[in-house]
Order: structure tokens, then C-alpha cells, then sequence
């Protein structure tokens, strides 16, 4: 019999992440074993995986893209880790601290039914909020571009159709502006309280949800947008809570775990 990986699924708002603990993983690269997991058709199927080793008061992670490439922080990934962690803790109000690429993010339990969580996670301050003009040859894209831990650029205004959506948000992902690449939302503001986004990820594509995103898309929306900075952000997934106070941004939102197994090879 070949290697076998135990492994946990969670997602929130359908952006789904596989998890192994760091003892697991083996020798293996992390960015093979990311592609052949989150692989839709030949693996599991997630838009990340999130390698991670336990501490007294929280765990550290390493988080790699479906096409293998690193990255530095997900907001629905650290929620979801928050859930594995804490799914045998009773306390509602239990807290953790995840280490990531990004710093240690926080967060507080505010809810629980069944294997779903919610939490209130200390995602940081924005860095580098500014608006740009992004020559894409055939038009120039003004967009708002900002850092939440890893790259983004927002572009507000109507959401785009289909065709738009995928061929702008790839081509700005790649964009020389952004030698790293960048993940991109598009962000509409139908309320002072209500943000409607369509995110794309680095190294995934369209995805269903983002949480770095739905905070760069409220940053980006408060500052240029006419957004309160507190709203909800709604994304196809559904709508995450933001919050834009002194000390930085809040996310509020739920994470459930739906699968664990074993990973053959």
C-alpha cells in the first residue's frame, strides 16, 4: 500500500480547503501535494491546502494554492482551521491564535450549531491603499489596489457579466503591475451597508468566497465607495460581516467541516 494522508475538508461559503497536519504531510512538496489534492477531477477537490502543526494556543500553517503556488493568508482558511481546532471545545467564546505568513491572526468563537463555527477574526490593518490606473492594452482598468496580508486589487463599480468577470480578472491576476500576482474583486456598492463582490484568488480562479477579499473589497468600498466601514459583503457564497475600526479589520463569518479521510498514494 502507498502513502496514506489523513486529511480534514472545510470550507466557508463554498471556499473549501483541505488540511493535514505537518507531521503527515511527509516529505513530500507541499505545492505536489496541493496540486494532486485539490485536483477537482483526480483529488479531493479544494481551492487550497492548509499544512499545519498544533500549538498551546493555536496552531501555524502554511496555505498552498490549488496550482500549487504559495500563499500568504486566506480569511475562509484560517476559519476553517479555527473550526478543526475547536471542534472538540465546548467554550463558545474560545479563542485562537493562527501563525501565518501574514502575522498571527486571532480569532473568537461567536457561535456554534452542529460542525458549524463562527467566528470574529483579527485580520490586521490594510497596507498600501491607493488607486491606480492598470493599462490592460485594449482599456485602462482605475482600480483600487492594497495589501490584507496578501496582494489585491479591487475594482468598484457594476458587477461584471461572465466573459468580463473571467477574461479581466485573469489578466489582471498576471498583470505586470503585480509581479506576485494578485487576487482581484469586483465590488459594488448597492448600500452603504451592503457590498456585492465577485472574487477571483490567486492561483485558483473564481472562487465562491473570499475573506481577504470581502475585507479589501470593504477597504476599497469604505475609502472610494460611499461603504459605511462596517457592512456586509456578499459574495456568491453568501455574506461575510466586515469591520473597519481603529485597531484594523474584522471578519465574521461561519466555517464547517464536512469530510475527513484518507489520501492514497
Amino acid at each position: 500500500m502507498g502513502l496514506m494522508i489523513p486529511f480534514v475538508k472545510a470550507h466557508g461559503y463554498g471556499n473549501d480547503f483541505l488540511y493535514v497536519e505537518r507531521a503527515h504531510a511527509g516529505e513530500r512538496l507541499s505545492s505536489d501535494l496541493a496540486r494532486d489534492m485539490c485536483d477537482r477531477h483526480r483529488g479531493v477537490g479544494a481551492d487550497g491546502l492548509i499544512v499545519y502543526a498544533r500549538t498551546e494556543d493555536g496552531a501555524e500553517m502554511g496555505l498552498w494554492n490549488a496550482d500549487g503556488s504559495a500563499a500568504e493568508v486566506s480569511g475562509n482558511g484560517v476559519r476553517g482551521l479555527a473550526a478543526l481546532l475547536l471542534r472538540e471545545t465546548e467554550s463558545l467564546n474560545a479563542v485562537v491564535s493562527i501563525r501565518t505568513d501574514a502575522g498571527v491572526k486571532q480569532l473568537t468563537r461567536t457561535d456554534r450549531f452542529a460542525l458549524r463555527q463562527t467566528f470574529r477574526a483579527a485580520m490586521g490593518q490594510p497596507a498600501g491603499l491607493q488607486v491606480v490606473s492598470i493599462d490592460m492594452g485594449a482599456e485602462t482598468v482605475s482600480a483600487v489596489v492594497l495589501n490584507m496580508g496578501n496582494p489585491q486589487c479591487v475594482v468598484l463599480g457594476p458587477l461584471p457579466d461572465d466573459n468580463r468577470f473571467h477574461q479581466l480578472s485573469a489578466a489582471l491576476e498576471h498583470h505586470a503591475m503585480f509581479p506576485a500576482g494578485t487576487n482581484v474583486a469586483f465590488a459594488e456598492v448597492e448600500t452603504p451597508g451592503r457590498v456585492v463582490v465577485r472574487v477571483w484568488e490567486r492561483g485558483c480562479g473564481a472562487t465562491l468566497s473570499s475573506g481577504t477579499g470581502s475585507c479589501a473589497a470593504l477597504v476599497a468600498a469604505a475609502s472610494f465607495g460611499a461603504a459605511d466601514r462596517s457592512a456586509d459583503v456578499v459574495a456568491p457564497g453568501g455574506a461575510q460581516r466586515v469591520d473597519w475600526v481603529t485597531d484594523g479589520v474584522y471578519l465574521t463569518g461561519w466555517a464547517e467541516i464536512v469530510a475527513e479521510g484518507q489520501w492514497l498514494r
